[in-house]
């Protein structure tokens, strides 16, 4: 194993963008963020979609920054939220990519499901439905009132960490992880599924050939190097950005349930092989691909999207908003609250998020909340409360006894959801690291540097040491 060495993460989150270097050693983790970038969405009359160009190039002022401060920069990885991508001809991109929160969905999972019943499809690809899981948006690519032509005419296909990939370096690939949450990836092969692209009419020349996490995939470009200031090797990590928190979730996999929690709540168990019954599917759980090799059983919960899109709207109504004073707030209410069903299907939108919280109560005959800290309250009792649901149906599917259970993420700064999450499922709860993410990233390229070196466990123990978590007990 060789000495201490530096590593670039590119974090693409939903609501922002960071560059983060990493140094990296047998003893050793050190984190530095040089460039954090908002990431606003950008609607038009075609639709809403994600200002991509926007992003790469906050990303290379971030690169730029890391290589003035660390010129031997070893590798960069990039991480990103899953499904979304750009179809692309003769390398250009043909447009900006659709954000998944856009509603034309709708018309892609009618059509699939017309051809290919759920059922089937989950025996296939083993997600969780999703209404914007990419074959729902390809499919609405073919849609008549929906599409834009953009299907007819693409070469390629490249889901978003991977066009950024491909930008940086020239190669175009699949990263597996990512790739599995397309729903185009058998799910027990690991390999794209030609027979369902047949069935649905969709070419399979759209989809590059797959890598794994720890890929080098190739240097810097000549012109993109000499943008930056630096080359390094551009390197496969847990490009979906859950696959890389998993990674640095500090924890026993047999005995400890995770959630990542940022926009949405990630809940599940890490397993060696798929759950594919009548009952993982009817309780709406996911096996997606993991780091090597492992299989990401876990259930999609909207997340802190409902808080972050509560508080726009509130700002938006000319309130001004202190995130930490009305959080205090909310711990301190006192009288009981509503819980609600975080996942349903109204809250998935852009919108007035307090309105849609009201009118899922009055229809019914819950308490209305009555205040922002009322509301978010409701928020943060509705989440954990949907936390602790899927923790113990992760258990009872996969067939765990789950002793502990860790929330990483921003959520994880969350004192109260912490606490009250530990006490709904009557676990004890470890929080941290909050870049679990980004730490993922770099440890996946550390080990391929040399820098570090071993299984998921051995990378796992490096995060405790380097960021012990806060223990959350039920009370």
């Amino acid at each position: 194993m060789s000495t201490t060495g530096s590593v670039a993460a590119i974090d693409l989150g939903a609501t922002s963008g960071r560059v983060i270097l990493g140094d990296v050693g047998p003893n050793e983790l050190r984190m530095q963020q040089v460039a954090r970038f908002p990431n606003v969405p950008v609607s038009t009359p075609g639709g809403l979609h994600w200002n991509i160009g926007e992003l790469y190039r906050s990303a290379l002022v971030g690169l730029t920054t890391a290589f003035r401060q660390e010129p031997r920069l070893a590798s960069i990885g990039v991480d990103s939220w899953a499904v979304d991508y750009a179809l692309l001809r003769e390398g250009r991109m043909l447009s900006e990519p659709f954000h998944y929160r856009d509603t034309r969905t709708a018309a892609g999972v009618k059509a699939t499901h017309a051809i290919v019943p759920f059922a089937e499809l989950y025996r296939r690809n083993g997600l969780q439905f999703l209404p914007f899981n990419t074959v729902y948006q390809l499919m609405a690519e073919t849609d008549s009132d929906h599409g834009i032509g953009c299907l007819t005419r693409a070469d390629s296909m490249l889901l978003v960490p991977d066009l950024l990939t491909f930008w940086l370096t020239g190669e175009r690939i699949a990263e597996r992880t990512n790739a599995s949450t397309t729903g185009l990836l058998d799910v027990v092969t690991g390999e794209w599924d030609t027979a369902l692209l047949g069935q649905l009419s969709l070419p399979p020349a759209l989809l590059p050939a797959l890598v794994d996490p720890g890929t080098r995939i190739g240097p810097l470009l000549p012109e993109v190097a000499k943008q930056l200031g630096g080359t390094a090797d551009v390197v496969a990590v847990g490009s979906h950005d859950t696959a890389s928190a998993v990674v640095a979730v500090p924890m026993d996999a047999a005995t400890s349930a995770y959630i990542s929690c940022g926009t949405w709540g990630l809940v599940g168990v890490e397993l060696e092989r798929p759950v594919l019954t009548d009952a993982a599917r009817e309780a709406n759980f996911t096996n997606e691909g993991g780091v090597d090799g492992r299989i990401r059983f876990l259930h999609n919960v909207m997340g802190l999207w409902l808080l972050s899109e509560s508080v726009r709207s509130w700002e938006a109504a000319g309130e001004t908003i202190d995130l930490p004073a009305l959080l205090a707030a909310a711990a301190s209410v006192t009288t009981p609250v509503s819980v609600f069903d975080a996942d349903d299907p109204r809250f998935l939108t852009p919108g007035d998020m307090p309105e849609r919280i009201a009118a899922y109560c009055h229809e019914r005959g819950l308490v209305v909340p009555g205040s922002p800290a009322e509301f978010v309250r409701s928020i943060i009792e509705s989440l954990a409360d949907a936390f602790a649901n899927a923790v113990r149906t992760a258990a009872e599917l996969s067939g765990r006894t789950i002793e502990t259970v860790h929330i990483v993420g921003g959520g994880s700064q969350n004192e109260l959801l912490c606490q009250l999450t530990a006490n709904r499922v009557g676990l004890p709860v470890l929080a941290g690291p909050v870049e679990a993410t980004a730490i993922g990233n770099i440890l996946v390229q550390a080990r391929l540097q040399g820098f570090v070196d071993g299984s998921l466990e051995s990378l796992r123990s490096v995060v405790a040491a380097a960021f012990p978590p806060r223990r959350y007990d039920p009370r």
